[in-house]
């Protein structure tokens, strides 16, 4: 049997994949942009190898999507895209929160109100879709499902692609909306709420769905 091959250092090509990521997170690249290899390069003061690496990376993450004529860009959720990121977050939600309200405790619901807080303070709209991601990261932990949390993982980047591409399309009352849903969906974990707290998800998950369907102004 051959032995097996030593494996590369992936450091720098991961904190690469790490600066890009924040890029686009923070606005700078917005959904479609080309992110062209040379220009990263020169701009992160790194060869183009890792750069490389890097979209590979975040390609399979789903951020980014690699076409031969175009190649890379950030990626531009098509209607289909909203759809399945919509079903496959109402089935991961719904364990999530019967696990939550089964087994959750009080440090992890404490861990979900601290959340709820920060969203208050919220300076901008980019800041209140990374709070709303965190929200999430700490109804999945306090899951206690360490498989269900991977899956969370697995699809983020897309969600928090989903939440960016719905305020670029409509923010009016987002930053004052946004606190006061997650406090009740907060309060119906806490009270061990199971329909209440499915339903609130539901409502939750809905309403970014229609806009992003076009379906409210």
């Amino acid at each position: 049997m051959s032995a097996v091959v030593p494996a590369r250092r992936r450091g720098l090509a991961d904190e690469v994949a790490d600066r890009i990521r924040d890029a686009v997170f923070g606005g700078v690249y917005a959904p479609g942009s080309q992110l062209r290899e040379v220009e990263l390069a020169g701009a992160l003061g790194v060869s183009r190898g890792p750069v490389r690496e890097a979209l590979l990376k975040l390609e399979r993450e789903g951020l980014v999507r690699s076409e031969w004529h175009r190649g890379a860009t950030v990626t531009a959720l098509s209607g289909e895209d909203v759809a399945e990121l919509d079903s496959l977050r109402a089935a991961l939600d719904h364990l999530a929160v019967e696990l939550v309200v089964e087994r959750a405790g009080d440090d992890a619901l404490d861990a979900i109100d601290a959340v709820v807080r920060r969203m208050d303070r919220a300076a901008d709209e980019h800041e209140m879709v990374r709070c709303d991601l965190d929200f999430h990261d700490a109804v999945y932990a306090a899951a206690g499902h360490r498989r269900l949390r991977e899956a969370w993982q697995a699809v983020r980047s897309q969600v928090h692609l989903f939440l960016l591409t719905r305020i670029g399309v409509a923010t009016d009352g987002y930053l004052a909306g946004v606190p006061a849903e997650h406090r009740e969906l907060a309060a119906a974990l806490r009270a061990r709420d199971r329909e209440t707290a499915l339903a609130l998800f539901a409502e939750h998950r809905r309403h970014a769905f229609e806009i992003l369907s076009g379906r409210t102004p």
